[in-house]
């Protein structure tokens, strides 16, 4: 059984890497390092799909180390002792580069068991993770390792490696292959930045295709389409990548940008996760839009259970509707911001007794020479409103809420004033 296409036009030099010239241009740090041939412990962070494996080998080879890769989902502690077991023989003369891929699903133990070799410099250690270093990997680990991130490719510098693909499909089956240009660009695009992804729906495209008359195999825009739909998909509920649509969405909602926040609900509802989706655009009409336009509360909880209630794909509607209102939307934080300072004066102990007029108590004790609750009902009064004590002593004169610059809150500013002000 053949390997992938994109493990057997695997890039045998730095040059011929896809993308990441933030690490590897000529006289960025990254490249510097490798070409100097005194290589640390190594740590890639970035998507899949971006040339982590590739340069590893790359780095085994210029080195002239025993290349050994092995994943943090399968691999054990015995596997690393194997491997070790290999120093100072025929097999790796030169000393071993370790490649753990996906180092995140190593637990502590089995990180700090790594700890021993490398010190003593005879592994190379270069480790791979799709997730946030600084969350996932051991502190330790993490102060003996210098952090590379990758970054997606974009499709520009796909397309190279598209008609590569093409080329070395063609050569290896000994038949002519045409790609449209449209086909070419519609898989580069398609691919989310995953340069395995796109090799993958090279190889489809031809394996799909049959040969013409003439033994060529001609690939349309129309056989790419189907065969790269959702391939951009990169959706992780566990993962980053899941936390930054969510956080690019509430943002663009938020900052009254509709085409981005249609952008990141589509990610999410074409990742199946409305869940999501409808819970981060309740909290965005409550937080940030408020009491600048109150009914939206009520107009979006609407939406929502329209959405819930026909499901995908049909909830797409009513949800953008709703994502469209709180983008266009005057916006409000006052209420938010409000609470949080009250809450933060309650987690730092500034509270104290309950003014007596507030009290839910009917009968005083013999040795209360004020008797009496004093409580003014504020019904009883003029514009239903009456001057009373309502905070604790300690905090009486504190204020949390500032009215808002928006029409709604100044209206009610305007009113209360008045009232308040007995004009």
């Amino acid at each position: 059984m053949k390997a992938p296409l994109a493990d057997r036009i695997r890039p045998s030099s730095i040059e011929d890497i896809v993308g990441q010239r933030h690490l590897l241009g000529k006289g960025k740090a990254l490249r510097n390092v490798i070409e100097s041939g005194q290589i640390p412990n190594l740590i890639f962070y970035g998507p899949s799909g971006v040339g982590k494996t590739t340069l590893a080998s790359i780095i085994a080879k210029k080195t002239n180390r025993k290349f050994h890769k092995l994943n943090g989902t399968s691999a054990s502690t015995a596997d690393i002792r194997a491997i070790v077991g290999e120093l100072d023989t025929l097999a790796a003369p030169e000393g071993i580069l370790l490649y753990l891929d996906e180092i995140q699903y190593f637990n502590k133990k089995q990180q700090q068991t790594l700890l021993d070799y490398i010190e003593r410099g005879e592994i190379i250690l270069i480790a791979s993770t799709t997730e946030n270093p600084y969350f996932y990997i051991h502190g330790a680990l993490l102060s003996r390792s210098t952090v590379f991130e990758f970054k997606s490719v974009t499709a520009e510098d796909i397309i190279p490696a598209v008609e590569r693909g093409f080329g070395f499909l063609a050569e290896e089956r000994g038949l002519t292959v045409e790609a449209e240009a449209d086909a070419v660009r519609h898989i580069a695009f398609s691919c989310g930045g995953d340069v395995r992804k796109a090799l993958n729906s090279v190889e489809l495209c031809v394996l799909s295709t049959l040969p013409d008359e003439e033994g060529k195999i001609h690939i349309t825009r129309e056989t790419a389409d189907e065969l790269t739909q959702k391939s951009s998909m990169k959706y992780d509920r566990e993962g980053n990548e899941h936390y930054d649509i969510l956080s690019a969405f509430q943002k663009s909602m938020r900052g009254s940008d509709a085409d981005g926040a249609l952008h990141y609900l589509a990610r999410l509802l074409e990742a199946g996760d409305m869940p999501s989706a409808v819970r981060r655009l309740m909290v965005c009409a409550a937080e940030d839009v408020g009491l600048a336009y109150p009914m939206i509360i009520p107009i979006v909880k609407a939406a929502v259970d329209t959405a819930l209630m026909v499901g995908l794909p049909e909830a797409r509607i009513p949800l953008a509707d709703a994502v469209v209102l709180v983008c266009n939307s005057p916006k409000s934080n006052s209420a938010y911001l409000a609470y949080d300072a009250a809450a933060a004066d309650i987690r730092s102990g500034k509270s104290g007794p309950i003014p007596r007029q507030l009290q839910n108590m009917h009968y005083d004790g013999e040795d209360n020479n004020n008797k009496g609750q004093f409580y003014k009902y504020p019904h009883d009064y003029p514009d239903h409103y009456v001057k009373q004590q309502y905070l604790p002593d300690a905090i009486k004169n504190k204020r949390y809420y500032t009215y808002g610059d928006n029409k709604n809150e100044q209206a009610a500013k305007a009113y209360w004033d008045k009232i308040k002000s007995g004009k």
